[in-house]
Formats: structure tokens, sequence, C-alpha cells
């Protein structure tokens, strides 16, 4: 596959990231504002968020875990519970020794390899989530969104949905997981420019993309999906807050 065929796919890719990153914030502040301003109780928001999203947590947590296990870096105190950090909220963590650029790197970016997977194959498998793509990409706005329905409307439809909905909202690193990144991103823009440059061939680049292009397209159908459900869950949850916050007074 040639590489400007590969490019929309992979700026799509990098759009729906970004926008499942800013929803998940606005999932998780607007959830926490909604159960602030109906209970009063700061303690009961952040609880709050941390059980909407348990189970997509325990796979971020684990996911560091495991990945740091497999390349052999000592773990300890591991924990998924909620804990608050002046101006935002930890929901887990695990202690991992470091291990360089390029090993700290792959366990801050596990939970969302993982995340990828695991929304790729369910979305795939049961809700066909690569037509919403299709039908987007026609301009079908309606139909897609009618798709997106009758997913839910599937045997189970609901549960998979929520297994969806908990592991697109918890993949994204933190901040800590992000660290590393920086020099990695260095080095890897180094290399590529020192591959253009010294004009290696381009042949093993282009059957890579051949071969992931079919699996991103399958991973940004289910962020679609994602995306979509956030988008009603933020919505109905910026009305309740707003509701919610007048008869408080605000």
């Amino acid at each position: 596959m040639a590489l400007e065929e590969a490019l929309p796919t992979l700026f799509i890719l990098a759009i729906a990231m970004l926008c499942l990153a800013w929803l998940s914030r606005q999932l998780s502040v607007r959830t926490q504002l909604v159960v602030y301003f109906a209970t009063g109780s700061l303690d009961l928001a952040t609880l709050a968020i941390f059980l909407l999203l348990l189970p997509g947590v325990f796979v971020h947590e684990l996911s560091h875990w495991v990945a740091a296990r497999l390349l052999g870096l000592r773990t300890s105190k591991f924990r998924v519970w909620p804990k608050r950090h002046k101006d935002r909220i930890g929901l887990g963590s695990v202690s991992v020794e470091r291990g360089g650029t390029w090993r700290d790197s792959a366990v801050g970016m596990a939970p969302l390899i993982t995340g990828s997977v695991l929304l790729a194959l369910v979305g795939a498998a049961v809700f066909q989530s690569d037509l919403l793509v299709e039908q987007l990409a026609q301009g079908r706005l309606l139909d897609t969104v009618g798709a997106f329905f009758d997913a839910l409307a599937k045997p189970d439809g609901l549960v998979w949905a929520y297994f969806l909905f908990v592991i697109g909202n918890s993949m994204m690193p933190s901040r800590s997981d992000r660290q590393p990144l920086r020099l990695l991103l260095i080095y890897v823009a180094l290399a590529a420019l020192i591959y253009i440059v010294v004009g290696l061939p381009i042949d093993p680049v282009t059957a890579l993309l051949g071969w992931l292009i079919p699996a991103i397209q399958l991973l940004v159908g289910a962020l679609l999906f994602v995306i979509i459900l956030d988008v009603f869950v933020v919505a109905g949850l910026f009305l309740l807050e707003t509701i919610l916050a007048r008869l408080r007074g605000r």
C-alpha cells in the first residue's frame, strides 16, 4: 500500500483519538459535577466516576503491570482505587521501576495498545462497527446514527456497549504515562529523517502499512461507536448538570 493511500486512514485515526480523549475528559468532569451538585460531596463525586469506569480502570492498570513484567521490570503497589491529586484524580496506579526510554514508553502506552485491540475486536465482531465508517464516509449521517442504535438493540448489545464505553474512556495515557514518550518521539523522528535522507527502500514500510491499515480501519469504526456513545452520555450529563446547578442557585 502506498503511503499516500494510507494517510487518510491514519489522519482519521488521529482525529478520532483526539476526539475520544476530549470526550473522556468531559465525561469525567460532567459525571463528577452532576454527583457533586446532587449530593454536595466531593468524595462521592470522585467515587462515582471511579465506579462508572471500574472495569476499564482495572484493564488499564493490569496492562501496565503485564507490560512491565514482560519487559523484565519490577512492579509493586498495584492499586485500583480513586485518589485525588489537587487538580486531577488518579483512578489507579502501578509502581514500576525505571527501564529506560524504550521500555518506559512501552509500559506507558500498554493500556492504549490493549484498549485499541479490545475495541477493534469487539467492535467488529459484535457491532460491525466498520460499517459506521463506510456510512459516515459516504455522508450518510442519519444512517450512521441509525446503525449505532441498531447495534445497541442487538442481544446483549447494551452489555457490550458498556464494555466498549469503559475500555475506550479508560485507555488514554495519563500524564505520567506520557512522560517517557517525548524522548522516544524525538528518536523516531530522527530515525525517519535518516531513513528518508539516506534513501533506504520504502517497500518494508508499505508492506507494514498494507498489513496495518485494515486493522486500523476496524479500530476507527470502534472508536466512532464509542465517540457517538460518549456524545449522547456527555450531552445528557451536561443537561442534568445545568438543571442541578440552577436548583442549587449556581
